[in-house]
């Protein structure tokens, strides 16, 4: 329970660092154009802190860390939004820096990050079929 609790923290921190970071390097560089930093404070908010304190409320009520795959839930889906936050952050810099991407440096940058989707898919699966084992052992206590 407490890695859910920590991995929450570091989310909230990131998400914190990643909107000042925006601010001050668009400001810096003078870009006033789109940028996929815009949206990564918000992503690491919603993906990262709010989504790992929803799993600690689970944690803590129904003792879902204890079923045998959460473990594989919570690897691959904090891999998948970590994946996918540091690839937004890699765009968006390059963004603001005004970086002219070749067709395969753009290709990898999006094949990686739909890696990362791919990964939050996954570790969302895995997260319903948890709550569907514990719900199922519950009920058989009962």
């Amino acid at each position: 329970m407490k890695k859910v609790l920590n991995i929450a923290f570091f989310y909230a921190l990131l998400g914190l660092v990643s909107g000042v970071y925006y601010r001050e390097f668009t400001k810096m560089q003078h870009f006033t154009g789109e940028t996929q930093l815009s949206v990564v404070h918000t992503h690491s908010f919603a993906l990262g802190m709010i989504i790992m304190l929803i799993v600690y409320l689970y944690c803590y009520t129904m003792k879902i860390h204890t079923v045998g795959n959460f473990n594989a839930f919570f690897y691959f889906y904090n891999s998948g939004v970590i994946s996918t936050i540091c690839l937004m952050l890699t765009r968006g810099t390059l963004q603001v820096l005004e970086y002219d991407l070749s067709s395969g440096l753009d290709s990898m940058i999006s094949g990686i990050a739909g890696l990362g989707h791919i990964a939050v898919t996954i570790g969302i699966v895995l997260f319903f079929l948890v709550l569907r084992k514990n719900h199922a052992e519950n009920v058989k206590i009962k």
